[in-house]
C-alpha cells in the first residue's frame, strides 16, 4: 500500500495549535489505528498532484481562502478535528468544491473511526441528503435594507450573494458600507479600545450607523477590528440581535438572509454558530457570540481566535429548536428539527457551545452542507418536515 501523503493548511490566528501536526495527539492516535504513518508534507503543496494518497488535514478556521487558492486537482479527502473550526472550515470548502462540479470527502470522528474509513477507503457521497433541502419559500421584505460594513470574510468561499437576486427573490435591498464608516466613528471615543468600554463603543457606532443607513439589519466583517482597534464586535452583534437588528459576524451575507427569514417567521432570534463536532446525532456548535435574549445567563471572555476583546459565553436555554441556512444563490433552504440538550464549555472552542440533539442531520453536514455558519432557533421549525 502506498504511503498516505498528509498536508494541512492553518491559520495564523490561531496561535494554539501546535507547530507540527505530528506534534497532535489527534495525529498520533490515527497512526496508531492505521498501523502506519503519514508523510508529513506540512503546508508546501508543490507536489501535491504527483502523489495518489493526499489527505489535507484542515486544521483551524480561516482556512479556506488558502485553499482556493491552490493549484490542486482531483478529488480532495479533508481531514477535520472536533476542535478550532476545523470541521466548520471543511464545511466550507466542501460548499465550494460541490459548487465545482468536484468531489470532496470530510473524515470526522474519533481517530479509531477516522483510520478504518481511510482503511475501507469509505468515501461520502457527493449527493445531497434532500430530507431538510427544499426550495426556498416566499417571502417578500419589502425593500428593507442590510448593511454589509465591509466585504466578506475572505474564507466564504463558498458564501457569494447576488444583490440583485435578494432584492428581486426577497425584497431585501444590499447596502455596501465601508468598514471606515465604523472606523471612522470610533476614532472619535476617548477611552482604551482594547477594554470592555471599547467593546460598547463598537455597539453604539454600529447602533448609529443602523439609523444613518435606515437598516433592518447588518452583516460586518469583524475581523478586521482585530488589527485596527483590537476588539471585536461579538459584545455588539449580541445586543443587537437581542434588539431585533438580525446582525451577522464575518460579512456572511447568507447568513444574515437567513436571520431575516427566521425571524419574519418564527419571531425568534437565531444564534449564529459553527459545527465543531459530529457524535451520531448529536452535534456540538460554537461561535463567540450569542444574542442575550437567546440565554439563561452569560459571562465576558475573549474572542476566542485572538483572545481580543469581548466575547459572550452564553448559557442557550434548552429544549426544542431548529438548524436552518438559506444557500447563497438563495434557490433553497434547510430546516432540520433538533433539541438542544445541554450547554458545553471545552478550552478550544469559541466560547458559546450548545450540544443539540438532530437525528439524520450528520449525513446533511458531512455531505453536502449549504456552507459553514447556521443558525440555531429556539422553538418549532416552521412547514417542519
Amino acid at each position: 500500500m502506498k504511503q498516505i501523503h498528509l498536508f494541512s493548511i492553518t491559520s495564523s490566528l490561531h496561535k494554539e495549535i501546535p507547530l507540527s501536526p505530528a506534534e497532535e495527539q489527534f495525529i498520533r492516535d490515527i497512526q496508531t489505528s492505521l498501523g502506519e504513518e503519514f508523510l508529513d508534507c506540512g503546508s508546501d503543496f508543490t507536489s501535491y498532484n504527483e502523489f495518489d494518497r493526499n489527505i489535507i488535514y484542515i486544521r483551524t478556521g480561516g482556512t479556506e481562502g488558502v485553499f482556493r487558492s491552490l493549484d490542486i486537482k482531483g478529488d480532495i479527502t479533508l481531514l477535520t478535528s472536533g476542535r478550532s473550526n476545523s470541521l466548520a472550515a471543511s464545511m466550507e470548502i466542501l460548499s465550494w468544491l460541490n459548487s465545482q462540479g468536484r468531489r470532496g470527502t470530510i473524515l470526522h470522528g474519533s481517530p479509531e473511526d477516522i483510520a478504518s474509513a481511510i482503511i475501507d477507503g469509505t468515501r461520502t457521497s457527493a449527493t445531497p441528503d434532500n430530507n431538510f433541502i427544499r426550495p426556498l419559500t416566499d417571502i417578500d421584505f419589502g425593500g428593507a435594507r442590510l448593511g454589509v460594513i465591509g466585504r466578506p470574510s475572505d474564507w466564504l468561499i463558498a458564501s457569494d450573494t447576488n444583490y440583485g437576486k435578494a432584492e428581486e427573490l426577497l425584497g431585501l435591498k444590499l447596502v455596501d458600507i465601508p468598514i471606515k464608516a465604523l472606523l471612522g466613528r470610533l476614532e472619535k471615543f476617548e477611552g482604551d479600545m482594547k477594554s470592555f468600554d471599547g467593546s460598547v463603543a463598537i455597539y453604539e457606532a454600529l447602533k448609529d450607523i443602523v439609523r444613518e443607513y435606515s437598516l433592518s439589519g447588518l452583516t460586518i466583517r469583524c475581523f478586521d477590528l482585530l488589527d485596527t482597534v483590537h476588539n471585536t464586535g461579538c459584545l455588539a452583534l449580541a445586543r443587537l440581535n437581542a434588539e431585533g437588528i438580525p446582525s451577522s459576524c464575518e460579512g456572511d451575507i447568507p447568513l444574515l438572509v437567513s436571520m431575516m427569514i427566521a425571524k419574519r417567521k418564527t419571531g425568534s432570534t437565531g444564534f449564529q454558530c459553527n459545527l465543531s463536532r459530529i457524535d451520531g446525532d448529536e452535534l456540538l456548535f460554537a461561535h463567540c457570540t450569542a444574542p442575550l435574549d437567546m440565554l439563561d445567563g452569560y459571562e465576558y471572555d475573549t474572542h476566542f481566535e485572538s483572545g481580543l476583546g469581548t466575547a459572550i459565553r452564553g448559557k442557550i436555554k434548552t429544549g426544542e429548536a431548529f438548524i436552518y441556512r438559506v444557500s447563497p444563490d438563495l434557490s433553497c433552504e434547510v430546516a432540520i428539527p433538533a433539541t438542544i440538550i445541554r450547554n458545553q464549555n471545552e478550552p478550544m472552542l469559541c466560547r458559546t457551545q450548545i450540544v443539540v440533539n438532530a437525528p439524520g442531520a450528520s449525513q446533511y453536514f458531512l455531505n453536502q452542507p449549504l456552507a459553514n455558519h447556521h443558525l440555531i432557533v429556539r422553538g418549532h421549525a416552521f412547514r417542519c418536515y
